[in-house]
């Protein structure tokens, strides 16, 4: 578990710079990055020299702390050991850290080995370095370097952050489109972070999750992922991207896992799309998937192997983020009434204390959640309360309403209630989960009876980012946009009035700004996911002001 709350400011930090002063920064890592970067998805023993090594997979940066940085990148020594190989030398390759582009103002450096062991990844956790401070860092290796990543420490803990910028992102599904939503984020040049909240891979094989019947680009691997080689193999073949190499030389990012990163609809028991007869045991899989991740993401790993931890930004916000794969019970279906068991939990007795413990102990202004799966209730039957709950006992129907989605919190619903219940209890004020995962984009209060809603209030925001390509339901459906999704969209609203606004139909990402007065997400919607130079489009957006727990419509987005 991270927790960094320790740390103390150097009085010799700089200050953050003015919004617009990022763009040219940023402008100048992708620059640096132009050559690697122009390799785009080609087979990589093709784009490598005879002799010697190369940085083919970009370079990442991750986790910011106040004195602390994750730093990421992987060589290729040699045509043979592209990702999954399990061959390769062990090659020498050292990395540094400056305060200026040319590195003339060397802060921090080292060298590592990397090896097949490790997938020839490089992952070092920087250290000795001043709050809010713009680094820029790159690797070298046999005389060759990395591109050039630009980075940015968090602000001391006891910090007047007065704004906070996060892009947003989830579910980028390789085969079903371009991850053109990563390069509008790399473009803005205004953002602190990048926020992604799970199924940066799918675990696939090819054609198997595209629903509108067009496979834009084949997976690698070409068969469904199951053990460590495979893993290892599909995350290199994601790091090719062009986008999404420029996002990450950009700005840090923050991240955690949802299903696909093991295999659909993941528990702790099993998945709906692992076969233990014929693909082996559960458990390994789960091992071979988290390694893999591990080695090719620039995230810390917490308690246990998971992806659960605390970052924090000043005095502004701290940011929960969550593992609710890796302890979960198996998933029931649809109208099961053992939704509402004490015995069932999503999250795992230890980490919902930790997360009770961490939000009442929380001294800053907002409190974020980075939540995989949707916790606001979703549900039809949506009786009043003390109808509700014993017609669904004689029934054997869960007590809070039909729920769509058993794979959300719907399913799991005696964990939301005890920590709904302990947010309305202690009066825990500002709390806002940030949820990927469903295809589609929401904003909602998150009530504590959502049967009595809007009388009973709500303890909590929630702002649900659609997918940057994978499937939603006019893709599933095969049918024009809007041609179900308005239907559908107003079914739900009427059913749970906690839901202010539904978008189920576009591809995208948000824009989260946080401030000392409000939160505020942008949405943003691309023409269209097949194609590279897809446009982005703002579209609607939602804010909550500080001590409201409640949403309301703004007209324009955050400029």
């Amino acid at each position: 578990m991270i927790d960094p709350i320790h740390d103390k400011p150097l009085a010799d930090a700089t200050t953050r710079p003015r919004r617009r002063q990022v763009l040219k920064a940023t402008a100048i890592a992708a620059g640096a990055a132009t050559l690697p970067l122009a390799l785009g998805e080609r087979a990589v023993a093709d784009t490598l020299p005879a002799q010697g090594p190369a940085f083919l997979h970009g370079v990442a940066s991750g986790d910011p702390l106040p004195d602390g940085v994750v730093v990421w990148t992987r060589v290729t020594p040699t045509p043979a050991a592209v990702p999954g190989s399990g061959v390769g030398p062990d090659t020498e390759v050292r990395w540094e850290l400056a305060t200026d582009r040319t590195f003339a103002a060397l802060a921090v450096s080292g060298s590592v080995t990397a090896s097949a062991g490790t997938d020839h990844t490089v992952k070092v956790d920087a250290r000795g370095l001043r709050p809010d401070t713009t680094y820029w860092y790159r690797f070298t290796a046999g005389g060759v370097t990395s591109p050039v990543g630009r980075t940015r420490t968090a602000p001391a803990n006891d910090a007047a952050v007065q704004r906070l910028r996060l892009g947003v992102a989830s579910c980028a599904n390789w085969e079903a489109g371009y991850f053109s939503a990563y390069r509008h984020l790399a473009a803005r040049g205004d953002l602190d972070v990048f926020l992604f909240l799970g199924d940066y891979i799918y675990e696939y094989r090819t054609g198997e999750f595209c629903a509108a019947g067009k496979v834009v680009r084949p997976h690698q691997p070409a068969h469904e992922i199951l053990n460590l080689a495979d893993y290892r193999t599909r995350h290199g073949a994601y790091k090719t991207d062009t986008d999404l190499q420029a996002l990450h030389a950009a700005i840090p990012t923050i991240a955690i896992w949802d299903d696909h990163e093991f295999a659909n609809d993941a528990s702790s028991v099993g998945a709906e799309n692992h076969t233990p007869g014929t693909e082996g045991d559960w458990a390994a899989r789960v091992a071979a998937a988290k390694q893999a991740y591990f080695e090719w993401m620039p995230v810390r790993p917490s308690v246990a192997g998971t992806t659960y931890r605390r970052l924090r930004y000043g005095k502004l916000a701290d940011l929960s983020l969550l593992d609710l794969r890796s302890f979960r019970s198996a998933q029931v279906k649809v109208g099961d009434g053992d939704v509402d068991s004490a015995d069932r939990t999503i999250t795992g007795r230890a980490q919902l204390d930790w997360l009770k413990a961490g939000l009442s102990a929380s001294d800053t202004t907002w409190r974020l959640v980075g939540n995989s799966v949707m916790i606001s209730p979703v549900a039809f039957l949506s009786l009043p309360d003390y109808l509700l709950r014993p017609l669904a006992k004689l029934l054997g129907l869960p007590g809070e309403g039909l729920a769509i989605n058993p794979d959300q919190w719907d399913g799991y619903t005696h964990d939301r209630r005890e920590l709904l219940g302990h947010l309305k209890a202690q009066g825990i004020r500002n709390t806002v989960f940030l949820t990927g995962d469903i295809h589609s984009a929401w904003a909602a209060d998150v009530p504590n009876e959502a049967a009595t809603y809007p009388a009973s209030g709500s303890v909590a925001t929630e702002f649900v980012v659609t997918s940057v390509t994978s499937d939603n339901i006019d893709d599933f459906l095969k049918v024009a946009p809007q041609t179900v999704s308005l239907v559908a969209a107003g079914a739900l609203k009427a059913a749970n009035r906690h839901l202010k606004w539904i978008d189920l139909d576009s591809h995208g990402y948000g824009v989260l700004d946080v401030t000392p007065d409000q939160v505020q997400m942008d949405y943003y919607i691309l023409s269209d996911r097949t194609r590279r130079d897809a446009s982005s489009t703002w579209t609607r957006s939602y804010r909550s002001r500080s001590g409201s727990q409640a949403l309301e419509r703004v007209w324009a987005p955050v400029k």
